[in-house]
């Protein structure tokens, strides 16, 4: 597997300078990350490494300031084909405190994704299966074209969807949750739509521009603090009591009052003036 190395304008901090990655490519335009993995021979399978390098790269993208929008995607035939033989024979072979370190370590980059400042979006322009289709779950919009196929095969070879599991039924319910993780049946990117697991099916020959407009559309037209409190607030208040989860909106609603682009906004949509993010 060749190495990726990818550099950092001046702009960059320095701790940052400089990236070395075997199993994904990190790119920036304008005001975009662009994260690809990058195991085309394996379909995208997940390994360990992978998951340190998906690691490391979101935290670059964290603590870049240019950047405001996270693209994910697959190169190749597939998103991701979930993990691979080897990691599934290493399984096999580890004691339990080895598979609860690489549990954990799965734990960390869905949290990573799920909490990330940032918004994050799936381009999902091949199959994306067990946990594949997880990665494709904690993205906060995800499209997909319509040749795609999804789901969680966990169960059909003696495994769990156990770390996917807390998050679909957050985002898609439990009634359907149920029925993906039992039955581990893959769907039609239409169904997936359906279910609420993704936004949109786009044609294959689309799907990029269609991408990048979106991401565009929330580079120019929302405000970067904006989009990280309110995304904040959609993952932190899930399972607070009522009342506390309305005193936590009211605190954050007061504190985003003060900031500088509320200020901003606020005086230009009182001057009809078009403001540009």
């Amino acid at each position: 597997m060749k190495k990726v190395v990818y550099s950092f304008s001046e702009t960059s901090f320095a701790n940052y300078s400089e990236m070395t990655y075997e199993h994904i490519l990190y790119d920036v335009s304008g005001r975009v990350a662009t994260l690809t993995l990058y195991r085309p021979e394996k379909r995208n399978a997940l390994n360990a490494a992978m998951v340190t390098e998906l690691q490391a790269a979101l935290d670059v993208a964290a603590k870049e300031p240019a950047v405001k929008v996270i693209v994910l995607k697959g190169a190749g035939e597939a998103f991701c084909a979930g993990a691979d033989l080897e990691s599934l024979q290493q399984l096999q072979k580890n004691t339990r405190e080895e598979n609860l370190a690489d549990s954990r370590a799965l734990m960390a980059l869905m949290k990573k994704i799920y909490y990330h400042d940032k918004i994050i979006i799936a381009q999902v322009e091949g199959h994306a299966i067990a946990g594949g289709c997880g990665l494709v779950t904690l993205c906060d919009l995800s499209y997909a074209v319509p040749e795609a196929k999804l789901g969680y095969t966990e169960v059909k070879i003696g495994f769990i969807p156990a770390l996917v599991s807390i998050f679909l039924v957050r985002k898609i319910g439990e009634g359907r949750a149920r029925e993906l993780l039992l039955t581990g049946r893959l769907i039609t990117a239409t169904e997936a739509a359906t279910y609420g697991l993704i936004n949109q099916v786009v044609p294959a020959g689309e799907i990029g521009a269609h991408v990048n407009k979106v991401a565009a559309d929330l580079c120019n037209n929302a405000s970067g603090n904006s989009l990280k409190v309110t995304k904040r607030l959609i993952t932190r208040v899930y399972d607070l009591p009522l009342d506390e989860a309305l005193e936590h909106a009211a605190a954050e609603n007061a504190v985003t009052r003060e900031h500088a682009d509320c200020q901003r906004g606020i005086q230009a949509f009182l001057d009809r003036q078009k403001l540009t993010w």
